[in-house]
């Protein structure tokens, strides 16, 4: 048996054709992070359970998914992730004639970004560590980027997901405005070195080097050059984000000394 964990927030217009595509599966389960668009109502038309769960971070909705599913099998899939009738097939067979020790199966995905697939920059095979033998499937772990703990062997398959990963810029946009935030403050909180202009600069331009010289994003056109251009952009406002925690924490630090001179001064 199979299970389908879906983790969405307000993916209305994403998730029918995500459910769609797991029409074969044994269970579909959503979990729910805060929908007040239509996301639960659709969910359960196509027989889906559905779970809220508020709060907490990826490894937690993952953890939730793991615990509500039933199946023997657990396979991963975002809103905006399509299972192709050939992966189909090969999840089937590999459940089917299980190797003991490979318990779980990473998969890599067809990224269509601004309308386009793209090849290089980085976007493939982009492999993402998706399907688990459930009892061997210990938890997941980590804020941003999280990590599984699993007992066995990752099997890797041939046949991609298909990923709508962004329609267009005002999406991108809005995205890296919610997860810089998240990403810089996972930053602050490890007490990453006080940002300066060395360290600016620096990171932009690794960023354009593996996106655009050693990933060969100008390979795919306009739009891989666009698309990796933005991920330059989107490294530079975690860092000034983190920049931004930092100031606010030296600002705080000056007044309270201070408040200390002035009052025993």
């Amino acid at each position: 048996m199979l299970s389908a964990i879906i983790i969405a927030k307000d993916e209305e217009k994403k998730l029918p054709d995500c459910l769609k595509s797991l029409s074969w599966v044994d269970e579909i389960v959503v979990i729910d992070t805060g929908s007040i668009d239509k996301t639960k109502k659709i969910a359960k038309k196509f027989g889906a359970k559905v779970y809220k769960f508020q709060g907490g971070s990826y490894s937690d909705w993952r953890n939730e998914g793991l615990k509500r599913g039933s199946g023997d099998w657990i396979l991963y899939i975002d809103a905006d992730e399509r299972v192709t009738p050939l992966l189909h097939k090969e999840i089937e067979s590999r459940i089917t004639n299980h190797e003991s020790r490979t318990n779980a199966y990473a998969i890599p995905r067809k990224n269509i970004i601004l309308g386009k697939e793209l090849k290089h920059g980085g976007w493939w095979p982009d492999y993402v560590k998706r399907l688990y033998f459930k009892r061997n499937l210990r938890r997941w772990k980590g804020d941003l980027h999280e990590e599984p703990e699993f007992d066995g062997e990752m099997g890797h398959l041939t046949n991609p997901l298909l990923h709508i990963k962004h329609d267009n810029l005002s999406e991108m946009v809005e995205k890296t405005n919610k997860w810089s935030g998240i990403e810089a403050k996972l930053m602050y909180d490890a007490n990453h070195p006080k940002m300066n202009s060395i360290r600016f600069f620096s990171s932009m331009f690794r960023e354009f080097w593996k996106r655009v010289i050693r990933e060969q994003a100008y390979l795919d056109g306009q739009t891989g050059v666009i698309y990796a251009l933005y991920q330059v952009y989107s490294r530079f406002i975690s860092y000034a984000k983190l920049w931004e925690m930092q100031l606010r924490e030296r600002n705080t630090n000056i007044r309270i000394r201070a408040n200390v001179t002035n009052k025993y001064g």
